[in-house]
């Protein structure tokens, strides 16, 4: 599971960051993987959904052992969420809570509201978070902030990370050269998670302009 590991060629080699993501992993191999799908955490444009499959690929091709993409594509997602979650607890509730107060249109109570909700489902929220584009790079945030106990917010996350990431990795191993369509689809599934949060915070938006209209 140490060694570099050599990805085989696949038709329409990708290029831009995903090209850079591919290239880092033919020449480190396993410890690439995890770089790459570590570093979605803190750069979500970075295409995790693509190396997942391609671990699996590589796998299938005898590269490295297809518990081995597990491990290492893992491992990175729990890295990369350690250093997020590291970020929020440094960042404090008092610090966070001052510094949403002054977005506009919202308010410190949205803060309070939100921090009473994560106190009660915070370790859902990080399991099923972990599963959800755009959410599993952000959901440790609030896991440091509110000062979840570290212990359990690396099971939820180990959980829900490694649920995640078989799903793509072993589809990208069933696929074989066929493992693009798995970062098709997910682009779709990702495509549908934003198009509801600009929705939501459009909602959002109305709501809080009306509320100032009433008064």
């Amino acid at each position: 599971m140490t060694g570099a590991a050599t990805v085989p060629a696949t038709t329409g080699e990708p290029t831009g960051v995903a090209g850079w993501a591919v290239g880092l992993m033919e020449s480190l191999g396993g410890p690439g993987a995890a770089l790459v799908v570590g570093l979605d955490n803190l750069f979500p444009p970075l295409p995790s959904e693509l190396v997942l499959p391609l671990a699996g690929f590589a796998a299938g091709q005898g590269a490295f052992t297809l518990g081995g993409a597990l491990f290492w594509t893992t491992l990175g997602s729990v890295a990369g969420a350690v250093v997020v979650y590291l970020l929020g607890l440094r960042l404090g509730h008092d610090r966070t809570r001052r510094l949403v107060g002054r977005l506009p249109l919202v308010k410190a109570a949205d803060f309070d509201r939100t921090a009473a909700w994560f106190a009660r489902h915070g370790g859902k929220a990080v399991f099923f978070g972990r599963m959800i584009p755009v959410f599993r790079s952000f959901i440790s945030v609030p896991a440091g902030v509110e000062r979840m106990p570290f212990g359990r917010f690396l099971l939820y996350t180990t959980a829900g990370s490694l649920i995640w990431n078989t799903g793509f990795v072993v589809a990208g191993y069933l696929l074989g050269e066929n493992w693009p369509l798995v970062e098709r689809y997910a682009g779709f599934f990702q495509y549908a998670v934003l198009a509801i949060v600009i929705v939501a915070i459009g909602l959002f938006v109305v709501r809080r302009i009306k509320e100032r209209k009433a008064v």
